[in-house]
């Protein structure tokens, strides 16, 4: 089971570098084991709406969360209290803090294309390290 970073999503949302590699994972991993943060999500709504991008939001959402399977995950204000600890600890910024924890919490492995987990007890995974299992 596999919890998506923000980046990893966005990454294929604006066509970047590594686009076709996200793409691979999602069509070849069954969506039920992808996980995104309600954080995510709403990161990623006010990314592409800043973009206008508001059509690719709501495609976005339809077809991974309403129809495709893939869970959103939030953490309660229990939960978000670890966040501050997380950060002291390993120097994170908030955003990298939350994915953590909920990663953490939710027994998941995370996706990230960012290299600032790499300091964490929890082992970052690319989209290429799932491929290649």
């Amino acid at each position: 089971m596999y919890l998506l970073d923000t980046n990893i999503w966005l990454e294929r949302l604006l066509d970047q570098d590594r686009s076709e590699e996200v793409r691979h994972l999602i069509e070849q991993v069954n969506p039920e084991r992808l996980h995104i943060t309600a954080f995510s999500l709403y990161s990623i709504g006010i990314i592409l709406s800043r973009l206008g991008e508001t059509r690719a939001f709501t495609v976005f959402v339809r077809d991974l969360l309403l129809d495709g399977g893939v869970r959103c995950i939030r953490l309660d204000p229990s939960q978000l209290v670890r966040t501050a600890a997380v950060i002291d600890r390993f120097g994170l910024d908030f955003d990298d803090a939350y994915q953590y924890c909920a990663a953490e919490q939710h027994e998941l492995e995370l996706v990230s294309f960012d290299a600032d987990f790499d300091r964490t007890d929890l082992r970052r995974r690319t989209p290429q390290d799932i491929l290649r299992r």
